[in-house]
This record gives structure tokens, C-alpha cells and sequence, in this order.
């Protein structure tokens, strides 16, 4: 049987956690404690409910149950599932703490669920910017404990208030002196009223960022833009429990935007050392991605190429991670590693999310594994993460 390297401190790069029912009302201050978000029963469902308006269901933010058995989408996180049908992992950190020990994993990057990949539900459904604040520096605050009390080995990535650039600015700022390791941004800051991203009024930000050692992380699905592809390729004709899997799918490609707007706006030039992570996008899509990148640029507009201080897909080498978890690489994962470049690859299992590694995600990347190069393996499945995490 194929064996992994010995001693290999594997660190999951995209994991998630469902929003506990009192995260925000018990750090609410006076005043505050009805007006935050909180949990109603409206129609005998519980519901994320902010200022009179809801935002989602406080669902179970999983498909796995108590026992470790993962269900179809449609019949546990997309179907009747609440935050008490869902394996305790999903919500309490001490228990995760203790499914990670005995998965073999010594650390995880956390993203939320209710409140939205990047936190962008909030801004739909608020108009009192000092309330919108609020609630983003009540989570970042949670989040912040959740990582401490887990000695460093649990890493939420802290959601930005992407409609205001001065108010990331503060924010990333914030968590930075949180001890926190990066931050969680949306893909389309556009559909907050703020400029797209590779605009250059975002460059007090990326100079925090890179001059903090935050990461940027786009997680796939992290905008309402995002999320259209998800919900309008559910062709009628497809069953119900196959929507899921296309939508899942359709999903993967969004962060390839996000990609080309960095590399071509030129702000890697003027922010050498900004690191940037695409989240549960897979990696096989990155190496012809980034031969389009230049074809497309130098083809279309090549006094732009010229401007540049390298090729745009140079820019992703040198800025960008990617993180894989089910790709085989066609039966050869080492050359697809190779090309999208070993230094750059992450690991990750999506607990406890439909497309998730679980019950046993080491035994089953294990064989395309461990016919990687050793250093490659140490590299992938928890060196990187080391380094760019600082664990």
C-alpha cells in the first residue's frame, strides 16, 4: 500500500464552521442585543434574523451527521438539517479539536457559513452602517478567540467590511494585532458599492495586508455575483439532488476571474509581497488559466503587457496559492503540481461540507499522495500552509 511520508503535519487549508445560534448576541453591547443578528423560528424554521429582515436559515452548515456519516446535500445542509442534526464538530471547536486529532490533522483554516463565504450577506441585509460594523467586528472577535483558545491550530480567517476600503483598512489592522494569520474578502466588493478590486483606491489596503503577512483569500462562492452561477445553471430538467452537484461544480471556475483581475491591474508591482489564496477552487484549471492569461493579454492589449514588471502569469507564482483536496490530476498529480508549482498548492478537506474528504480524508488522497515526490508531499499537504500561516 502507497505511504505517506512519516511524520507529515498536515494543515487543511479550507474548513468551516457553522455560525452557533448566540455568536453575536452574547458579545453584543447594551442596546445591541436585538438588533444584531440572532435566531427566530419563522414558519417553524429557524432563521439568521437581523433588524427585522432574514438572511438565511440557521441551518447545519453541514452534511455530516453524529455518527461521521456524510448525506447528499439535499437531504441534510440543503434540506430540513439544523444546527442540532449536524455533527458537533461543525460548531464546537473543542470538539473539533479532538475529530482533528483523530483525522491526523494538526491544523485547519475555518470559513463561515450563515453569515456568507465572505461575510457578504450582512451588507444585503443592513442599512445602519455603525450596526454593519459592528457586526463584523463581533464575529472577527469570536473568530479571534476560537483561534486562541485552540493554541493556533484552529485559523478563521476574518471576514472584511468590503463596502467600506477604509473600514478594511482598520479592520485587517484590528486582526492583525488579534494574532489573526490573514483575511476573508469577497470577489465582487462591487456588489457593496465599492470598485472592483483591481481598482488602485484598494491599494492602502493591499499595503496592509502585505506589510501585516495577511493573506487575501477569495473563497469560491464568496459574492452574491459569485453565487448566480449556482443557482441559474439548475437546469429544470435535472433532478433534485443533482442541481447540487451542478451548481457545486460551476462554482469552481469564479476565483479564475478574481486571478486575472489581480495580475492585470498591476498591483503586485506595487505590492511585491502581497499574498493572495484561492479557496476550494481546485488546481486543475490554474495551468491553462494561466497560459490564457498571457496569450489573451499580449494578443489584446500589448502595450499593457509591456507595462507590466512580468508576464500575468508569473504574478501568480510569485502571489497566489490554490488548494486542492478530490483532483487525481488525471494520473498525475505530480505534474499538475509541478506546473501550477509545488510551493504554491495547499491541502484542504471542506469539513463538513458536501464536497468534503470525511470520514477519513488522509486514506483517501493516500494513493495519489504518495506517489508525489516527498518534498512535495511535505510541501502540499502542510509545509506551505506553514509558512504562509506562520504555525
Amino acid at each position: 500500500m502507497p505511504e505517506l511520508v512519516a511524520d507529515l503535519r498536515v494543515i487543511d487549508a479550507d474548513t468551516h464552521m457553522t455560525e452557533r445560534h448566540d455568536l453575536f448576541t452574547e458579545r453584543a453591547p447594551k442596546g445591541y442585543e436585538d438588533r444584531v443578528p440572532h435566531v427566530e423560528k419563522v414558519d417553524g424554521v429557524d432563521m439568521w434574523v437581523i433588524e427585522g429582515t432574514t438572511f438565511g436559515k440557521a441551518g447545519s452548515g453541514g452534511t455530516i451527521d453524529h455518527a461521521g456519516k456524510k448525506h447528499p446535500f439535499r437531504a441534510s445542509q440543503g434540506g430540513s438539517w439544523g444546527i442540532d442534526d449536524v455533527h458537533p464538530a461543525a460548531w464546537d471547536p473543542e470538539v473539533r479539536l479532538r475529530l482533528m486529532d483523530e483525522l491526523g490533522v494538526h491544523a485547519q483554516v475555518v470559513y463561515p457559513n450563515a453569515i456568507g463565504l465572505g461575510g457578504h450577506n450582512l451588507v444585503n441585509s443592513v442599512a445602519d452602517p455603525t450596526l454593519l460594523r459592528l457586526c463584523v467586528e463581533l464575529y472577527n472577535d469570536a473568530m479571534a478567540e476560537v483561534q486562541a483558545d485552540s493554541g493556533n491550530r484552529l485559523l478563521p480567517m476574518p471576514i472584511m467590511p468590503a463596502w467600506d476600503i477604509d473600514g478594511c483598512v482598520r479592520e485587517a489592522r484590528r486582526c492583525a494585532e488579534m494574532g489573526m494569520r490573514g483575511v476573508n474578502m469577497t470577489a465582487h466588493p462591487q456588489d457593496s458599492g465599492s470598485p472592483d478590486l483591481g481598482d488602485r483606491a484598494w491599494d492602502p489596503f493591499w499595503e496592509v495586508c502585505a506589510g501585516m503577512e495577511l493573506p487575501v483569500h477569495f473563497h469560491i462562492g464568496a459574492s452574491q455575483t459569485a453565487l448566480s452561477y449556482f443557482g441559474t445553471t439548475y437546469w429544470p430538467s435535472q433532478d433534485d439532488y443533482v442541481k447540487p452537484a451542478i451548481g457545486g461544480a460551476s462554482l469552481f471556475l469564479n476565483n479564475s476571474q478574481v486571478l486575472l483581475n489581480s495580475a492585470y491591474s498591476g498591483m503586485f508591482d506595487r505590492h511585491p509581497e502581497l499574498k493572495m489564496v484561492s479557496v476550494e477552487s481546485g488546481i486543475g484549471w490554474v495551468p491553462f488559466m494561466l497560459e490564457a492569461m498571457d496569450y489573451e493579454l499580449e494578443e489584446n492589449a500589448p502595450e499593457w503587457f509591456d507595462k507590466l514588471q512580468k508576464r500575468p502569469s508569473e504574478y501568480f507564482r510569485d502571489n497566489w496559492f490554490a488548494t486542492f483536496w478530490f483532483e487525481k490530476g488525471n494520473g498525475d498529480l505530480q505534474h499538475l503540481i509541478d506546473t501550477v508549482g509545488e510551493g504554491n498548492v495547499m491541502f484542504e478537506t471542506d469539513f463538513p461540507h458536501p464536497t468534503s474528504l470525511h470520514p477519513n480524508p488522509l486514506e483517501i488522497v493516500r494513493e495519489q499522495v504518495s506517489a508525489l515526490r516527498p518534498e512535495t508531499q511535505v510541501k502540499v499537504m502542510g509545509g506551505n500552509a506553514a509558512k504562509l500561516y506562520r504555525i
